[in-house]
């Protein structure tokens, strides 16, 4: 049977079928040859395909290896984040401390005009009235009628970090919020008490102002580590008191991140003062909105 291959006819048999099988590869490879050598810019390789030979291939790809260093590889999948444990809310609402009962709003300085004392006088006995209402009434200070119950009579015995403390029964609810979250925001190492002072019946101020360690609601914390140098000897004359600092957190071992988390739940820190008692914490917030369950139920 006769067939035309490129326009020349040629009777197919065995014999011409398998000359002209070899003659269509070697064509093939001559071909292949010329194009390698023209993209590797080879000499010997362009002479070779010129005179009509092929330069040996070495590892010459085979289509399907050809075909798959042209598809892109897939975009690597994004490692999930790590779980992160949800915070559980606090049984405290957040509240800043109440700025009227911020001792720096009465305390009047010695150089200040008479007209400053009574205004400062004035704010100093309604925050003594704030405070007899709310936790007791303290003899010397506002009047009993205002609150027949002594700050006493309105506290219990609690605990900080395992620390034993007796304070106002629901200021020790702040105070339970605020241990919480230090351990949950500032870590379990971040500083151990071992001290604490509370409810007092002594006042410690001197003059007419009223300590509010005498109203349940003030805790010191390591009085031997944590200095008060605007305070009355001996506790001004600790050799931290003598340098000057530029923070009074210069001059304590609490950590910033407990004063932040004290503050979150009402309470002020007194080293921001003016006495800078840096391990004296006192709860200037609303009482009645410590609890959730108490003010949202």
């Amino acid at each position: 049977m006769a067939v035309r291959r490129l326009g020349v006819p040629a009777l197919v048999t065995p014999r011409s079928r398998s000359a002209l099988f070899v003659g269509c590869a070697l064509t093939c490879s001559l071909a292949l040859g010329a194009a390698l050598a023209g993209c590797s810019g080879s000499p010997r390789a362009l002479g070779l395909a010129r005179r009509g030979q092929a330069e040996p291939l070495a590892a010459v790809p085979t289509p399907e290896v050809a075909l798959t260093a042209l598809v892109p590889s897939p975009p690597e999948r994004a490692q999930p984040a790590p779980a992160v444990a949800a915070v559980p809310p606090s049984a405290c609402h957040d509240q800043p401390p109440q700025p009227f009962l911020i001792r720096g709003s009465y305390a009047w300085k010695i150089d200040d005009p008479p007209a400053e004392r009574l205004r400062k006088r004035e704010l100093h006995d309604r925050a003594i009235a704030y405070r007899t209402k709310r936790y007791g009434h303290v003899e010397g200070f506002g009047e009993a009628r205002w609150n027949p119950r002594t700050p006493s009579q309105n506290a219990r015995d609690g605990s900080f970090f395992g620390v034993p403390v007796r304070m106002n029964a629901k200021v020790l609810v702040a105070l339970g919020c605020v241990e919480e979250a230090l351990r949950q925001t500032c870590g379990e190492g971040s500083y151990t008490p071992r001290l604490l002072d509370g409810l007092r019946t002594r006042n410690t101020f001197h003059g007419s102002e009223v300590s509010n360690h005498l109203y349940g609601i003030a805790i010191d914390i390591d009085f031997d580590k944590n200095s008060c140098c605007g305070c009355v000897p001996p506790l001004s004359e600790w050799p931290r008191c003598k340098v000057p600092a530029a923070s009074p957190f210069e001059r304590t071992e609490i950590p910033e991140c407990w004063v932040a988390t004290f503050e979150r739940f009402g309470f002020y820190w007194l080293g921001y003062d003016q006495l800078e008692d840096t391990m004296h914490f006192e709860f200037l917030g609303d009482p009645d909105r410590i609890s959730r369950a108490a003010s949202d139920g």
